[in-house]
């Protein structure tokens, strides 16, 4: 767990270790401009206004002398108007490895001390310049790899869901000190606060509460990317879909069935998301032990699936065999995930219609595709699977954009606004869930007559899990460690 001593000024580097044009080594604390100072030729940076950059060398003492480490610039940024809220100085050097390192040892000889990781955003919080969500919010746009989770990271470091919380905990706060208040009169036997007013205000902000734990599955999804598997049977057109979709030539493609052993993972953006697309081994009774291990794998990639991307080749695989391959795929998949059926091959079958898949036994059906007889539970299936059928031809390209436009409509989904706020992190939806139980015990006690001090008690601990996600609570220590234990030193 992280004990910053706040007297302490820190120094790291701030920019990728590596060879690059620049490298920003960023000093922070109390001492910060006095240091700077100290390895610095130019103007006195001690007399210099906050928000000012400053040309000059980084020097070295030596026993002759003073040796030159670099040319650099030099910005100021005085507390509080600093993103630690403490005296800040940023060297901006070349980015040789060397000058930054014997930069950082300069600070280091001259009383700064190493930051630990995250210890910059840690004193930012500290220092009340943001909350924990926001601070947060810094490491999810640092790893942000689409323009929409930099969008919901950028939300939530303006304050979006701070301010959200914070107005359900004044709301609860209010009611909970007229029934803690109710205690000091128990003898009296009075009542300050009105329960069926409290009751629909706890039932609102259930309400949101819920709706916040529904958008998690989506915002992880936006945060790490959509995990969208292609599966189907050997020379069903799986990895020419990847290929198509991808516009390279990423797979192997053969007639040979059975070409993919392994899966194959690549990112495709589309509006900003990032679908984390996986090529699968056909499934099918394996040839070798090779084979068999690859179509294993498939069967693991289907469980971990947000989106399973299903091929069937409308030219060559009957309905009966669709259905019997859907059936196999039902008890495997996650409740939460969703399926489109990729009607592949058009361009061989032009007279294919996809809704027979919903109404196999109409009379006009081509009698090739009956081959085989249709299993009469195929309903009961389409109620169990989201199930989204679309005709492509993946070698012409054929409907590719129709398909990245519903793979983006079943990713995001009509109901989310991505304007309001999206739960991305674990630590908030594990607290949300929490917040909701004690939530649900304090409508279940106002439905029984329950004792005000137990009703009281349940608001104090619905209270506590939402100030867990902003930091405004007691013990909070034990969370600071493992949340800025994970940011990169320097930040």
């Amino acid at each position: 767990m992280l004990t910053p001593d706040l007297s302490s000024t820190i120094v790291a580097l701030s920019t990728p270790p590596g060879v690059g044009a620049i490298g920003v080594v960023r000093l922070s604390g109390p001492r910060a401009v006095i240091i700077a100072d100290k390895i610095f030729k130019g103007k006195r940076l001690e007399n210099q206004p906050s928000h000012t950059a400053h040309f000059g060398k980084i020097i070295a003492a030596t026993d002759g002398g003073e040796r030159v480490i670099d040319e650099a610039l030099v910005t100021i940024f005085k507390n509080p108007q600093s993103y630690t809220g403490e005296d800040v100085v940023e060297i901006s050097c070349h980015g040789s490895p060397y000058i930054l390192q014997e930069t950082i040892q300069l600070c280091l000889q001259n009383g700064a001390r190493m930051a630990a990781p995250g210890e910059f955003t840690l004193r930012a919080f500290l220092n009340g310049k943001m909350d924990l969500s926001q601070a947060e919010a810094v490491a999810d746009l640092i790893a942000s790899e689409s323009e929409v989770a930099h969008g919901v990271a950028m939300r939530q470091l303006r304050g979006g869901f701070k301010n959200e919380i914070q107005h359900l905990r004044e709301e609860l706060i209010g009611f909970a000190s007229l029934v803690e208040l109710e205690l000091d009169f128990a003898e009296e036997d009075v009542e300050f606060a009105d329960r069926t007013q409290l009751k629909t205000l706890v039932e609102r902000i259930r309400k949101y509460v819920q709706n916040l734990l529904r958008s998690f599955s989506l915002g992880n999804a936006l945060k790490t990317g959509v995990v969208t598997v292609i599966a189907g049977r050997p020379n069903a057109g799986k990895s020419t879909l990847l290929n198509t979709l991808l516009n390279e030539e990423r797979a192997i493609v053969s007639d040979i069935a059975g070409t993919t052993r392994d899966t194959i993972e690549e990112v495709l953006n589309i509006k900003g998301v990032q679908f984390r697309l996986v090529d699968t081994a056909g499934l099918r009774e394996a040839q070798d032990a090779i084979e068999a291990i690859g179509v294993q794998r498939t069967m693991e990639k289907i469980e971990q699936a947000s989106i399973l991307v299903y091929v069937w080749d409308v030219a060559a695989m009957t309905l009966a065999e669709l259905y019997e391959d859907l059936s196999r795929f039902a008890p495997l998949r996650k409740s939460d995930g969703r399926l489109l059926i990729v009607c592949n091959k058009m361009d061989k079958n032009p007279y294919f219609k996809t809704e027979w898949l919903f109404d196999p036994m109409q009379p006009d059906v081509h009698p090739y595709l009956l081959e085989g007889g249709v299993p009469r539970s195929f309903s009961l299936l389409t109620h169990q699977l989201s199930i989204l059928p679309i005709p492509i031809s993946a070698k012409n390209a054929q409907n590719i954009e129709l398909l990245k436009e519903k793979l983006f409509e079943v990713a995001i989904g009509e109901e989310v606004n991505l304007e309001s706020t999206v739960v991305t992190n674990a630590r908030h939806y594990d607290a949300l869930r929490r917040a909701d139980a004690a939530l649900t015990d304090v409508l279940n006690g106002l439905e029984n007559g329950v004792t005000s001090d137990f009703v009281a008690q349940d608001i104090r601990r619905s209270l506590t899990c939402l100030s867990e996600i902003t930091g405004d609570v007691v013990g909070v220590e034990d969370i600071l460690g493992t949340i800025f234990s994970k940011f990169c030193i320097g930040k």
